[in-house]
């Protein structure tokens, strides 16, 4: 069992890795007998994994609730987050209960959403169950639900007290969502760890095959690089915004596209060849690192082209309105090099379109 520590003094807690975990009572700490609990999940992930994590928590003590929500980046929404509170309040929960998310990425925004409004705030905890969730969504308290308007606009920073990655959960998961939350790990070397970056053009066939030894020290080197850019800047006010490479471009596939019809890290993988395409416009990337690039993302079986059919011109409305837009100017995470991020609003319209048709199906 490996064990990575998010450092916000007072709010610290840990992110534990390993295999078999959920049937371990001693995961599941800081909770103790008497405590009441509410786990949210869907019908996919509640099928697998729901009666063992009930079971284990019983073992320890808890009381627990559970309901389930639909399934899908499409009901990453309000109505998923009131069928939570209609269970809270019907099953009589109060400021002393946890909120546990057991799911993927959308499961642990909206549980993360719904746990930081119940009652103004009680704990909860992440068990993440897709490599998505377990390298990038469940650590750091970003929890939000999506508008047809954008995606993540209604949300808050939220911190869960504990993270729980089973890597089993990923032998149930379709080879998409794999690749999938790939595209967040590749993210991390092409941001900050140019070694990682490395690594992974190694190991990529042993991650995509799901190898035991590759994935756990793949999810501890995310998390780790996650906790320690959350523990300088909590709330995305400086590095924490590198994180997003890709993803501006890439919330504009998902929203015009429909959520749930890309998945999460398919638009992103896209998202972020579109901005190492703008890099070079701009002259702070050779061509050579966006190659490199492409590469890797399609040895993770991932799109590296944009939606048949968008165009171009279709992204600038929703990313206009991205959350990283700030007085009048669109700020965009782009690369000096493979490992070296930097913020950007000196990008022009036109530059973006020309990135974007850089990687747009003709």
């Amino acid at each position: 069992m490996l064990q990575v520590n998010v450092e916000l003094k007072e709010r610290r807690y840990p992110i534990i890795i390993g295999e078999g975990i959920l049937a371990q009572v001693a995961s599941y700490s800081p909770l103790k007998a008497g405590d009441k609990v509410m786990i949210v999940s869907n019908p996919t992930v509640a099928f697998h994994y729901l009666e063992t994590v009930t079971r284990t928590l019983t073992e320890l003590g808890c009381q627990v609730d559970s309901v389930l929500i639909p399934d899908g980046e499409e009901h990453k929404n309000l109505d998923s987050l009131n069928l939570i509170f209609t269970a809270l309040l019907e099953k009589n929960h109060n400021r002393d209960s946890t909120l546990i998310a057991l799911g993927g990425g959308v499961i642990g925004d909206v549980a993360g959403y719904a746990a930081a409004s119940y009652q103004r705030g009680i704990r909860f905890i992440q068990i993440p169950t897709t490599l998505l969730a377990q390298v990038d969504s469940s650590v750091g308290g970003k929890t939000a639900v999506n508008h047809p308007l954008g995606k993540n606009m209604i949300g808050a920073f939220y911190q869960p007290i504990s993270v729980i990655v089973d890597t089993n959960t990923l032998a149930t998961l379709p080879k998409r969502e794999v690749s999938a939350g790939l595209a967040e790990v590749i993210k991390y070397g092409a941001i900050f760890d140019i070694a990682f970056f490395e690594w992974l053009e190694k190991h990529i066939d042993d991650l995509v095959s799901l190898k035991q030894d590759e994935l756990e020290y793949c999810i501890q080197r995310c998390c780790q690089l996650k906790a320690d850019v959350v523990a300088r800047d909590e709330t995305e006010k400086g590095d924490r915004a590198l994180l997003n490479l890709g993803h501006t471009f890439g919330h504009a596939i998902e929203a015009r596209m429909g959520y749930g019809v890309w998945l999460h890290g398919e638009a992103v993988a896209v998202g972020m060849l579109e901005a190492t395409a703008l890099s070079h416009i701009l002259g702070d990337l050779n061509v050579e690192d966006v190659a490199r690039l492409e590469k890797l993302l399609a040895r993770a079986n991932l799109p590296t082209i944009s939606p048949d059919g968008m165009e171009p011109e279709e992204y600038l409305p929703y990313m206009w309105r991205d959350k990283k837009v700030l007085n009048g100017q669109l700020r965009l995470i782009l690369l000096k090099s493979l490992g070296q991020a930097y913020v950007s609003a000196k990008a022009t319209e036109q530059q973006v379109l020309e990135s974007i048709e850089h990687f747009t199906q003709r």
